[in-house]
């Protein structure tokens, strides 16, 4: 944007969380650690069911119109009165790419910020903008699906039909209390549904979602508790897989840790419901640490699969996934054998502008790309502390070319190659 002026306003809070635009300083964003001005074709309406968030302690990083200079705004008047100003950021709706992250002034931050994909957003005269691109669109993930006043009495008619059973339970939980769309999915008898199986992970994500130390923030969900019996597994599974549309099934959930620690349980219940109904798509979601465990699961009868990196660069995988007792080429290598056994292959790929958008990031994945012959590349928002993200990321030199750009250039360089959000059923 050439004219300052007609970029949208900042944003700020008061310490009550009451949301206010600027009256003189303009939206501005980071790439990374860097405060960037945002283009004209990174803002987007904010999505209807998308929400804000401020920032706690932290004021934000604005842009004087007038000298074209950021600045922290650590006060304003109000009627007279001085008033704090916390920043605010957005956390978009499924099937958005974030391209900025907020701009803000994180020194004053004692604490680590829960784990959401915290995006750049101002206000413009007919709304909120945010920094974002459309990845895919899908209407089975559309928020407008998930009324909590269908889902109460779905819950009950499901346990008056088929009973309980601790897994029955550890799913109503999740869609009650966590609000996880695919377990909502499998009361409401349709789509993709849960199978949540393993307690425990070869990993120490930074941004795990059902585990954190004592010193981060709280976990956004429980890990599972219990190993589910194999009966449970196989008649819910088999029962969705028949009767639901487009059904998938996906071991690999956020309220669990890793699947391939429970390769058996879940080998021998694919093929237990298999037995039962050849309907649907058997799905794991894992971070494809033990290559051989995926050729059991796979050899089982499953379909589709997708394994979750944040990069194709060894040290920015370590420094973010933590592994234990593998590393980035027994990714690459269950990536890989996927292909060859004919999976659907997905990676799930956890994205960080300023990070994920590096020139040597998309060299990399592209060459992870081209040796794997993977179909579908999921550019899925980190959820994490940014500041948090960028201390623990190896310094890296290499130029980021935006969010945007990075899209295009897989596209290009890979025209047959899926770029999407969300898990598909296989036809």
């Amino acid at each position: 944007m050439e004219n300052l002026e007609n970029l949208p306003s900042m944003l700020f809070a008061d310490k009550d969380g009451r949301i206010y635009d600027h009256p003189y300083f303009r939206m501005a964003g980071f790439l990374g650690s860097r405060p960037v001005v945002p283009e004209e074709q990174d803002l987007i309406p904010v999505p209807e069911f998308s929400k804000l968030f401020f920032i706690p302690d932290c004021p934000p990083i604005g842009l004087d119109p007038s000298s074209g200079e950021f600045t922290t705004v650590s006060q304003i008047e109000m009627e007279g009165i001085p008033v704090k100003c916390f920043a605010v950021a957005a956390f978009l709706e499924p099937g958005l790419v974030r391209s900025l992250l907020p701009a803000v002034d994180y020194s004053p931050k004692s604490y680590t910020l829960p784990m959401w994909a915290y995006t750049a957003v101002g206000f413009a005269n007919d709304g909120y903008r945010c920094a974002g691109f459309r990845i895919e669109a899908n209407q089975k993930w559309d928020p407008r699906n998930y009324d909590d006043q269908e889902l109460v009495p779905a819950i009950g008619k499901y346990r008056g039909d088929y009973g309980t059973s601790p897994l029955v339970e550890h799913l109503i939980h999740c869609a009650t209390v966590n609000h996880c769309f695919a377990a909502k999915n499998l009361f409401l008898r349709r789509w993709e549904a849960p199978l949540p199986v393993s307690r425990t992970c070869n990993a120490a994500c930074l941004g795990c979602l059902s585990l954190q130390p004592r010193n981060s923030c709280e976990a956004s969900h429980e890990r599972i508790s219990f190993t589910p019996k194999k009966e449970e597994i196989v008649s819910l599974a088999a029962r969705h897989l028949e009767d639901a549309p487009e059904a998938i099934v996906s071991f690999g959930q956020g309220c669990e840790g890793e699947p391939l620690m429970e390769h058996k349980i879940i080998s021998e219940s694919i093929r237990e419901i298999r037995k039962k109904t050849n309907k649907g798509t058997i799905n794991l979601n894992t971070n494809g640490s033990v290559p051989e465990r995926i050729r059991d699961v796979a050899e089982s009868g499953l379909d589709s699969v997708r394994i979750s990196l944040n990069s194709a660069r060894p040290d920015f995988y370590t420094a973010y996934y933590r592994p234990k007792n593998y590393d980035l080429s027994d990714v690459t290598a269950s990536i890989g054998l996927a292909t060859d056994l004919g999976l659907y292959t997905m990676i799930n790929y956890l994205i960080f502008p300023g990070v994920s958008d590096q020139k040597e990031e998309i060299d990399a994945l592209s060459e992870l790309i081209e040796k794997t012959s993977v179909q579908f590349v999921h550019l899925k928002n980190l959820d994490i502390d940014p500041r948090l993200y960028i201390e623990k990321m190896p310094v890296s030199h290499s130029r980021a070319v935006g969010m945007r750009h990075m899209a295009d250039i897989l596209r290009h360089r890979f025209p047959n190659l899926e770029l999407g959000y969300f898990n598909k059923p296989m036809k």
